[in-house]
């Protein structure tokens, strides 16, 4: 009797009798697989959640799933490390968490439209997968969706997607670009982590929050444009990104934490806007590539180790209203020549923020009536060169708006609508504004 009820299973399946075992995965759903390595899931309704599935170590190889099953549970084929294939049908609208986690053969996946909600994890480890077709129901790539798929080199994200979840793309080291749509207001933490072919990244206006490490170590990515709706620079976000040579911090950005930019090793240049307030510890430490910075009247803190290990920086413009320097701020900056401060009583340093700076070569300009001040202040006095000089220049050359844009004198913009504080805070030297030459002394 029992050997007639599983013909009769596999005549219902559409399958020869060549049944390897079988079973249930939810309260109307049945399963088999054949001796060839076929999985059927048939019946109608929801399976089960399988955190130890009966099929892991079965050498599954391909799934074929009915047309009436709604949901893939948590895990369900989680481990089928032989599993090369998959059809979802359109019957499906949930992929549950870790349902294909560590399908290490499967090479290719197609979601369907009803699809509304995949679940966390459910693809991660799949290193084979090579692209994946994200259907426009699904509103949320949740934390790990797609971690560690290192062979994934494309990924299209749909307008109906509003958050990419940590982690959801950690690892994906073929990633060779991808278009962040105008739907996305949220890039969780450490999202694009370790994407070390990663060479573009659009971010779109929509995004308000970029978490903590969401670009970290992708180390192929040569530039960024953040967008005016970002307020902060989390932590460590852009950390580790060797090839990024130039990053555009608009004046939305009131804070930049810490790690920011840290290794950012082909770093040449970064303008910090006047919106900012606070350089954060180790923000552009070991920029071994920056050559000079300009710290905005806006400023008010300098963080320990900032610009630590900025091997190739060479001048130091500090805006007029820092009023502490963190430790070793400037620690291993070997090639600075000259630091010029604005601020009217000298910042207060912590230990060694100007360790390893040659103090007999390197030039400091300070306001002028501040001279003595300097002269007496810690740290700032063991500088031998040290001069005063009368900073700053009137708006009579600036529109009605008080925004110009400047340009060096060999005709290269520096500046574009730059306001009467970011001109005061460029460094030394002639400049154009609005067509008319003047000097900043």
């Amino acid at each position: 009797m029992k050997q007639i009820y599983i013909l009769l299973i596999a005549l219902l399946m559409g399958l020869s009798a060549n049944a390897k075992s079988s079973g249930t995965c939810g309260p109307n759903l049945k399963w088999l697989i054949t001796d060839d390595g076929v999985l059927t899931i048939s019946g109608k309704g929801e399976m089960d959640d399988y955190r130890f599935s009966p099929w892991r170590d079965s050498g599954v190889k391909r799934i074929i799933i009915g047309n009436r099953v709604t949901t893939i549970g948590q895990a369900a084929f989680s481990g089928c490390s032989s599993l090369t294939s998959v059809n979802i049908p359109n019957s499906v609208t949930t992929i549950g968490g870790y349902a294909f986690s560590g399908c290490t053969s499967l090479t290719s996946v197609t979601i369907p439209n009803s699809v509304t909600t995949i679940g966390e994890a459910a693809f991660r480890y799949c290193s084979s997968l090579t692209s994946v077709n994200i259907p426009n129901s699904v509103t949320t790539i949740s934390d790990n969706t797609f971690f560690f798929c290192s062979s994934l080199t494309s990924v299209n994200i749909p307008n109906s997607v509003t958050t990419i979840g940590g982690w959801a793309f950690k690892y994906c080291s073929s990633l060779t670009s991808v278009t962040i749509p105008n739907s996305v207001t949220t890039i969780g933490d450490n999202a694009f982590n370790g994407c070390s072919s990663l060479t573009s990244v659009t971010i779109p206006n929509s995004v308000t929050t970029i978490k903590e490490y969401a670009f970290s170590n992708c180390s192929s990515l040569t530039s960024v444009n953040i967008p005016n709706s970002v307020t902060t620079i989390r932590e460590y976000t852009f950390s580790g990104c060797s090839s990024l040579t130039s990053v555009n911090i608009p004046n939305s950005v009131t804070t930049i934490e810490v790690y920011a930019f840290s290794d950012c090793s082909s770093l040449t240049s970064v303008t910090i806007p006047n919106s900012v307030k606070t350089i954060s510890d180790n923000t552009f430490s070991d920029c071994s590539s920056l050559t000079s910075v300009t710290i905005p009247n806006s400023v008010t803190t300098i963080g320990s180790e900032a610009f630590s290990g900025c091997t190739n920086l060479q001048k130091v413009h500090i805006g007029d209203s820092v009023k502490a320097i963190g430790e070793y701020a400037f620690n291993n900056c070997t090639s600075i020549t000259q630091i010029s401060s604005e601020a009217v009583v000298p910042p207060t340093c912590e230990s060694g923020v100007f360790t390893d700076i040659n103090k007999s070569k390197c030039k400091l300009i300070v306001p002028k009536n501040s001279l003595d001040a300097y002269k007496q202040a810690y740290q700032w006095k063991d500088f031998f060169l040290i001069e005063g000089s009368t900073t700053g220049i009137t708006n009579t050359v600036y529109n009605k708006a008080g925004l110009a844009d400047v340009y060096t004198i060999d005709g290269t913009k520096r500046l574009s609508k730059a306001s009467t504080d970011e001109i005061n805070a460029l460094p030394k030297g002639v400049y154009i504004v609005n067509g008319k030459k003047i000097i900043i002394k």
